[in-house]
């Protein structure tokens, strides 16, 4: 037995939005570039008007927290995965590219990643880590406060 599949795309036709009454009320009021990036973003978005929800971007401004001795204030007091993955990964191009060694080169680290990775764990490379808050504060942590 064979079944045949129709490919065909339905197209359904256009809603039309009724535009809403306006309300004199100020809670309803939002800035005029706060409405223009809402109808930005229903003319971007391929869903039904009243499945779209858009959300007022939030501006702050970035605050250093001051450093008390070498500890470490946001965050684990160690490096992520994903930090160490993002210096290893910088550090490696580096090296490939020509770049002089930080430390002697050992006789297994046969790769620039190995060297790089070497380099992190003996702490010889003068790179900071930001850590940065939702409410806009930061922490600039050199990795030889890392344990």
């Amino acid at each position: 037995m064979v079944v045949k599949h129709s490919i065909k795309k339905r197209v359904l036709p256009k809603k039309t939005v009724p535009e809403k009454t306006k309300k004199s009320s100020s809670k309803s009021k939002k800035p005029a570039k706060a409405q223009a990036q809402v109808q930005e973003t229903v003319k971007k978005s391929l869903r039904p008007l009243d499945e779209v929800v858009t959300y007022e971007e939030i501006e702050y401004k970035l605050v250093e927290m001051p450093a008390q001795g070498s500890k470490v204030l946001i965050g684990p007091p160690w490096l992520t995965r994903f930090e160490r993955a993002r210096i290893t990964g910088s550090r490696a191009l580096q090296l490939s590219l020509g770049a002089p060694p930080l430390i002697k080169v050992p006789q297994g680290a046969n790769s620039s990643i190995a060297l790089a990775i070497q380099e992190i764990e003996k702490k010889a490379l003068p790179i900071s880590i930001r850590r940065i808050l939702p409410n806009g504060k930061y922490q600039d942590i050199p990795t030889d406060w890392m344990r």
